[in-house]
C-alpha cells in the first residue's frame, strides 16, 4: 500500500470536460461540485470554465473542489439577438430629462 498524503494540489480543471475534470479530481483525492447545476452531474459535453481553489493551492485530501461550467446552446448566456417587436420607443434619455433650459436663467429667491 502506497503512503497517502494529507495535503494534495489542486489540478487545474478549467477547460476540461466534465467528465475529465471529475476523474482528474478524483486522481488527486479531491471532490467535485457545480454550485451553478444543482442536481445530477452536468453532461459530458460542458466545459469547465472557473474552478476554486485556484490549481496549484494545497489542500486536505479528500477537499472539495468548486467548478462553474459554460453555458451551452439555449442555457442562457446572451440571449437572442433579433429585433424586438413591437421596437422600443424613440428618444431614449430625452424622453426622461427634461430639456435644457437658459443657463443664465436664475431661479426667483423668495
Amino acid at each position: 500500500m502506497s503512503r497517502k498524503t494529507p495535503e494534495v494540489r489542486v489540478p487545474r480543471l478549467v477547460g476540461l470536460m466534465a467528465v475529465d475534470a471529475r476523474e482528474t479530481a478524483r486522481a488527486q483525492g479531491l471532490l467535485l461540485t457545480a454550485p451553478d447545476r444543482p442536481g445530477p452531474p452536468p453532461p459530458v459535453v460542458d466545459y469547465v470554465v472557473r474552478q476554486y481553489p485556484q490549481p496549484g493551492a494545497e489542500v486536505p485530501r479528500d477537499s472539495m473542489v468548486y467548478v462553474w461550467f459554460d453555458f451551452g446552446p439555449g442555457e442562457g448566456g446572451g440571449g437572442v439577438h433579433e429585433p424586438r417587436i413591437p421596437r422600443p420607443p424613440r428618444g431614449g434619455l430625452q424622453r426622461e430629462l427634461d430639456e435644457p433650459g437658459d443657463p443664465y436663467l436664475t431661479l426667483s429667491s423668495p
